[in-house]
């Protein structure tokens, strides 16, 4: 029997009260919804609008069917391509719940143990843990020690210790504290000891169950959806303005043909003709402004760079996340494995006579043994075949650190104290195997130990006299580490056998070991390249401020007086406008608690900034879920991994930047696609809106005009998809979210060469001396069919223009191959076409002069845009 635990009458009761474990379950979002979601696309909506429109008209036999398929496939397309890709994950709170159900614990009840489901723990429970346990809610000890592995939840590996609190213990729901020895939170593994726990706040009142809720929030629409969304409004209007105005310049070029107002309107069936063809072409010009292979670009331009990330160890979930980290402005990151390696080394071995050795093997023989000697018999771990198996993470830094180095024979050990947070050391008995006298292997904290040290082991293996001035000038060193974010651990001998106690004098020091989490060193460029790249890094940390501030140092984050350490309390004193008046100074928060991520998430959003956070546990995922992108780490929990964008499967900070750099490409690929197709449809729209008017008849017809936006849009997807990934992306300043998509230099672009090409077009229709180079027939047939081809050779000269900003048209085109291809079909079709295309596409077969005119003006617009960029750098 056990004097703990409820009886059945009060766990009815409690469950009544309180209710149970069970962590509430969001709606899961199934693939229809997820459609229907993507289908809210600004560009798709007018996509269908267009495809509605259009079905319409082929039902009046008045339209073209391939159009409209081709419309149907890009929406279909766009739109599946991006939802199963985000299907193929699970939602991130049914993870949870999944991980969670397999759990069972064991509890004290009716003074008897039983194995309940952690779903069925009530408030007051009496729980039994023992190692390897996970805490299945958040309470106090009743009886026992503990050291718990709290990594989930505060992101740090240091152990820790939990005692049973004081009875006059209360539980402040208002403060949330990991480090506080009297509370355990669920979510945490039991590493050392047995203990029964009281259960306090279970389910979704835990701070686990809180986190968790918390991933319900709505997420925010993305800088590009923003982006997609003014560009959509901006098309609507010049491609409904510019119908309406060709649909009314075709009627007055009519009435103008016919003589008089009067005159045309007599005959009526002429005049329902002509409106209906009017209205057709003014649809088939809305549909050409639309770039309907925007979405699929999109798709397929992700979707490309995906495959590429995941040689960069950076694996996308949804296809949203990699442009968004393009275009990040703040990024909070986690310090643990991520900026540091996520395990700690021995950087340092400190001789007694102050010498400095950075290396196992350079260690003089009479240390090397002795360090060999207190890592594998000074210790509570267990050592099988001359190793350490298991351990804690400093045992395991020792372990690594001696490496494959072994004694001949091991001295047997005789006598262990453990390691124990009062007294700060470990030692242990040994005989040695040549059976001399016994001696010890003492380890532990050196501001502790150095007190009874009197002597030093020298290099020669002698014991020599430790001075006062040799201890004062170790303690300096000591403390430059400390500042460092260096841990010490002294490694000290004691000729004979003392009591339990340690002894007041006598001991000798073999040396001190200086160990560290230490800063990766590609992590460090990788930040440089980040911050050169326009985006604010913040380090979020569990540590003590004085650490984070040596970390922050050595990786480059704190580098003026103006940059700003928060800890957790000093953040929870400021109000949301103080925070927000120095957030862009901020460069480090330590002792950081789960909600003050969420906090600092939400405050940057609120300044409009694009934001992103990185976090491998359970206490980073509502902040990943919050946040713009979310960067979860490869080796953290399921849940961290669900709620996050991207998951960095290395935890490495390179590869983040590597994901921003991918972001920045995706963005830059949809720039020059969209120049590139806007340029096309600028000045299509402008050709047929000013031939009425100049007496030109259809200087494109509607299956040319078909023609070109289809196969411009379709084929130049794919080849401005394939776009590669340039360092030179990282040196150009991230776009502000509100920033419209096409900027000013576009846009420049886009009119320049759209006016270029309309006025080619209307110098092959109304120019003699153009028509002159060009056989002559009574329906110019050839010089017709010499602009349709012209105008399709500059569209794909241009593509080369806007491929990059500079003069060299083919800089870094071997790492985009599949342009040239696509490029190169493109003419090829155009070719095939003059001589199949005859009356449904208004083409003849041309002869090598007039073949030579095209390419002539075709290649032009290369020369208009050269110049353009030159007047521009200038």
């Amino acid at each position: 029997m056990s004097k703990y635990g409820l009886s059945k009458e009060q766990i009815e009761e409690s469950r009544r009260k309180y209710g149970d474990n069970t962590l509430t379950q969001p709606p899961r979002e199934t693939f229809w919804s997820k459609l229907l979601g993507n289908f809210q696309d600004p560009i798709i909506r007018i996509l269908v609008v267009a495809l509605l429109v259009n079905a319409f008209f082929v039902y009046l036999g008045h339209g073209d069917w391939i159009e409209t398929i081709g419309i149907f496939l890009a929406i279909i397309l766009a739109t599946f391509v991006s939802t199963w890709s985000e299907y193929s994950n699970e939602n991130a709170f049914q993870k949870l719940q999944e991980e969670a159900s397999r759990i069972r614990c064991k509890v004290w009840r009716d003074g008897e143990p039983h194995e309940i489901a952690i779903d069925d723990v009530v408030v007051g429970d009496a729980i039994i843990l023992e190692a390897g346990d996970k805490i299945p809610a958040d309470g106090i000890l009743l009886e026992g020690t503990l050291k718990l592995d709290q990594a989930a939840l505060n992101g740090e590996s240091e152990e820790a210790k939990k005692t049973v609190a004081p009875a006059e213990f209360q539980w402040d729901d208002g403060k949330i504290d990991f480090l506080d020895e009297h509370k355990l939170f669920r979510g945490s593994v039991v590493v050392e000891g047995t203990a029964v726990m009281q259960a306090v706040k279970i389910g979704d009142n835990s701070v686990y169950g809180q986190l968790t809720q918390e991933l319900k929030d709505e997420e925010r629409d993305s800088p590009l959806k923003l982006k997609l969304k003014g560009l959509a409004e901006q098309i609507s209007k010049f491609g409904y303005a510019g119908g309406v105005l060709i649909a009314v310049a075709v009627i007055l070029h009519k009435i103008y043909l016919a003589g008089s107002f009067a005159a045309y309107f007599a005959d009526m069936t002429t005049v329902i003709a002509d409106l209906v063809q009017a209205v057709i072409l003014a649809i088939i010009i809305i549909v050409m402004a639309v770039p309907e292979g925007l979405p699929l670009m999109i798709a397929i331009v992700s979707s490309l760079n995906m495959r590429k990330m995941l040689h960069d160890h950076v694996l996308v979930r949804k296809l949203v996340g990699i442009e968004t980290a393009g275009s990040l402005n703040l990024l909070f990151t986690d310090k643990t494995g991520t900026i540091t390696k996520g395990q700690l080394e021995v950087v340092r071995f400190l001789t007694g006579d102050l010498q400095e050795i950075t290396d196992f093997t350079s260690l003089p023989a009479r240390l090397k043994e002795l360090t060999c000697q207190q890592v594998l018999i000074n210790t509570s771990s267990t050592v099988t075949d001359g190793k350490i198996v298991g351990g804690n993470m400093t045992e395991a830094a020792l372990n690594n650190y001696v490496g494959a180095y072994r004694l001949p024979q091991l001295p047997q050990r005789q006598r262990f104290i453990p390691f124990n947070s009062a007294n700060k050391y470990s030692w242990a008995q040994v005989a040695p195997a040549d059976g001399g006298a016994a001696y010890c292997l003492i380890k532990g904290a050196p501001e502790k130990l150095l007190q009874a040290t009197d002597w030093y082991w020298s290099k020669d293996g002698y014991r020599l006299l430790l001075t006062d001035e040799m201890k004062a000038a170790l303690d300096n060193r000591m403390l430059e580490l400390a500042g460092q974010a260096i841990r010490m651990l002294a490694l000290c001998t004691y000729e004979g056998v003392p009591a339990d106690n340690l002894p007041d004098k006598g001991l000798t020091l073999a040396g001190v070991v200086a160990i560290r989490d230490d800063v990766r060193p590609e992590a460090v460029e990788a930040i440089k390249a980040v911050q050169q790249a326009g985006v604010q890094v913040v380090m979020i940390t569990g540590d003590r401020k004085e650490t984070a501030v040596a970390i922050a140092k050595d990786a480059g984050l704190l580098q003026s007086a103006e940059d700003v350490v928060w800890t957790s309390d000093e953040l929870a004193q400021m109000s949301d406008d103080e925070v927000k008046a120095k957030l862009t100074h901020l460069r480090v928060v330590a002792r950081a608690l789960p909600m003050d991520k969420s906090r600092l998430v939400r405050l940057a959003q609120d300044l409009n900034l694009v934001t992103g956070m990185t976090g491998d546990g359970v206490n980073d995922s509502p902040a990943l879920k919050k946040a713009d992108v979310g960067f979860a780490m490869g080796s953290g929990t399921e849940v961290a991994k669900e709620a996050g964008d991207i998951v960095i499967m290395d935890d490495n900070f390179l590869s983040i930047k590597q994901a921003i750099l991918y972001g920045r490409t995706i963005y830059n690929s949809i720039c020059k696609f969209i120049v590139f197709q806007l340029t096309i449809n600028f000045s299509a729209v402008a050709i047929n809106f000013i031939a009425p008017f100049i007496n030109i008849d259809e200087p494109l017809t509607i299956t040319q005009i078909l023609w070109i936006n289809l196969v411009m849009d379709t084929l130049a997807a794919l080849a401005f998809g394939g776009e590669p990934a340039l360092a030179q992306y990282l040196r150009e300043a991230p776009k502000r979210r509100s920033a419209p998509l096409v900027s000013k230099k576009m846009l420049t672009s886009v009119i320049i060469s759209g006016l270029y090409m309309t006025i080619v077009g209307i110098a092959f229709y109304k120019s003699a001396w153009v028509d002159h180079l060009f056989r002559d027939a009574d329906n110019h047939i050839y010089t017709y069919t010499g602009f349709f081809c012209a105008y399709i050779f500059m569209a794909v000269a241009n593509g080369f223009n806007v491929r990059t900003d500079g003069l060299n048209l083919l800089k870094n085109i071997s790492l985009n191959k599949g342009f040239l291809q696509v490029m190169a079909l493109i003419v090829a079709i155009q070719v095939l076409l003059t001589f199949v295309g005859g009356r449904v596409l208004r083409t003849t077969p041309l002869n090598a002069h007039e073949w030579g005119v095209v390419i002539l003006f075709g290649t032009s617009i290369i020369v208009v845009d050269l110049l353009r960029k030159l007047i521009s750098s200038r």
